[in-house]
């Protein structure tokens, strides 16, 4: 007696036609979905979309406007290009942040690892407006050598960087910033960065590996 076909009509061996899925779940046809039967995905609330498709690792933009210094936690940015590196970013009009990048058009994008998570948190919790987070968080202001924004010391790496572009900062809140100078560790070859999935919840940079690419 032939085998059963999970894409056959009983008793016939002639595949059954595509069938839609459910009303809020996507149902995967052929050999995969007969090894993970019962597996079928649901929908995701469109809240909960930033939490799969998150950019990169989070970051600490540094800005000093009127001799006050500023430390924003951030994690909705983008690279644009390779070289020149510019970085598309989001600072909302409520940070205090905002005033200060869109007057200086300088920052420094610090990417800390999950050494100073409690920190990264610390800094994304208060505002700029009431304390100085540099001395709240014990992070330490080190000097740029292109801009005027601190770079802080304990993170992995350092951009700093210039505003290029502001014509989407009306409407989206989109700065596109261009990389003058970057900074990195030598010593840390395996940096754990956090990466942040919404409501305090991260992900952190775990296994890396290489596979033969003509990418660059």
């Amino acid at each position: 007696m032939a085998k059963r076909s999970c894409m056959s009509t009983p008793g016939r061996g002639v595949p059954r036609p595509p069938q839609g899925p459910r009303r809020g779940a996507f149902v995967a046809l052929g050999a995969s979905n007969c090894l993970r039967s019962g597996r079928a995905k649901v929908a995701l609330p469109l809240s909960k979309v930033y939490g799969v498709l998150e950019p990169g690792p989070v970051v600490l933009l540094t800005t000093v406007h009127r001799g006050r210094r500023n430390v924003m936690a951030m994690s909705w940015h983008t690279m644009l290009e390779f070289e020149p590196p510019p970085v598309g970013c989001i600072v909302s009009g409520r940070h205090y942040s905002f005033d200060a990048l869109k007057a200086t058009r300088q920052c420094v994008l610090n990417v800390p690892t999950v050494e100073l998570a409690a920190k990264v948190v610390g800094c994304g919790n208060s505002s700029g407006r009431r304390v100085d987070k540099f001395e709240r968080f014990g992070l330490t202001a080190a000097p740029a050598a292109t801009v005027d924004a601190p770079l802080i010391a304990e993170c992995y790496a350092n951009l700093e960087c210039r505003v290029v572009d502001t014509r989407l900062v009306n409407r989206y809140n989109f700065f596109v910033l261009e990389v003058s100078k970057a900074w990195i560790d030598p010593q840390n070859k395996e940096p754990r960065t956090l990466h942040h999935r919404g409501r305090g919840v991260f992900m952190v940079a775990g296994e890396t590996i290489k596979l033969a690419s003509r990418a660059k």
